[in-house]
């Protein structure tokens, strides 16, 4: 497809301005974390890093940080578990209801955070409650668990419907069972798909506010210290220098997700396609 020089400009000139939306409000919180006054004005005039150090020493900002790596790891867990069983029951398998499944699967992601916080809350309190689960980590895990799962699954079946379902028919002739036929031959296929849903379930998780208002109970993941903190001025520029660390913390493991599914993908389709290729040239 060739393309006028005046479109070439245009594409540019969108895909700049389209960034520049993106990005120009989280580059000024960047540097706001800078700001060494405590009221924030632009353009700023004097530059200092010592809000930095007031949040490295901030317990509560400690607290938070802790809580919000500890329910990320556990949320990635639970995702990955579910995740991957419901991407191999769906995918190599034939069953009534199956696409249903997977419109079930996925749906979580699609509800307004306030309704699944509303419902988890509930469940929480009239379910869970009287078995002795009161709100706290295991409650922050279970709801970040019901939108990082859609993530988990929907790499892996991703990958399982590039993969080809002959390499499980032909591992199970061989002898192998069940256990033996994920390990060696569909986990290989699926690792990088894994780590890269485990990467993103993990950035959903930390930056969760809604459902972890309604699951937390009074504990404060770090994207809730932040939301609590903005109402008083005098925090303002510790908070913008954990933004800015939340900001950071979230671009690296999406990033390496990105990369690696990418790779994992090229690497799957030359996997299936290798054996293909050196046949049809030999064909007259």
């Amino acid at each position: 497809m060739v393309e006028s020089r005046l479109t070439r400009v245009l594409l540019r000139l969108g895909a700049g301005v389209t960034l520049a939306f993106i990005y120009l409000p989280l580059l000024l919180i960047g540097l706001y974390a800078f700001n060494r006054n405590v009221t924030q004005e632009w353009p700023i005039r004097n530059y200092s890093t010592r809000w930095f150090r007031v949040a490295f020493e901030d317990e509560q900002v400690r607290d938070a940080l802790q809580l919000s790596l500890l329910a990320g790891v556990g949320a990635t867990v639970v995702s990955l578990v579910l995740g991957t069983l419901a991407a191999l029951a769906v995918s190599r398998y034939r069953f009534f209801g199956r696409e249903v499944i997977s419109f079930a699967v996925i749906l979580p992601i699609a509800l307004p955070g306030i309704i699944t916080g509303l419902a988890l809350q509930a469940t929480i309190l009239d379910v869970f409650g009287p078995l002795g689960l009161s709100f706290g980590l295991a409650t922050i895990i279970l709801g970040h668990a019901t939108f990082c799962v859609v993530v988990v699954y929907n790499n892996a079946i991703a990958r399982l419907r590039r993969t080809a379902g002959s390499l499980d028919e032909a591992s199970a002739d061989l002898g192998a069972d069940s256990l033996q036929t994920f390990r060696y031959v569909m986990f290989p296929q699926l690792r990088s798909a894994l780590l890269a849903g485990a990467l993103l379930a993990f950035a959903l998780s930390f930056d969760e506010v809604i459902v972890t208002i309604f699951t937390a109970g009074a504990q404060q993941t770090l994207p809730i210290w932040i939301f609590a903190t903005l109402s008083r001025p005098a925090e303002l520029p510790v908070v913008n220098v954990v933004a800015l660390f939340v900001i950071l913390l979230s671009i690296i493991p999406v990033y390496i997700a990105q990369r690696i599914a990418g790779a994992g993908a090229l690497a799957t389709e030359r996997t299936v396609r290798g054996p293909v290729a050196p046949t049809i040239e030999a064909e007259p």
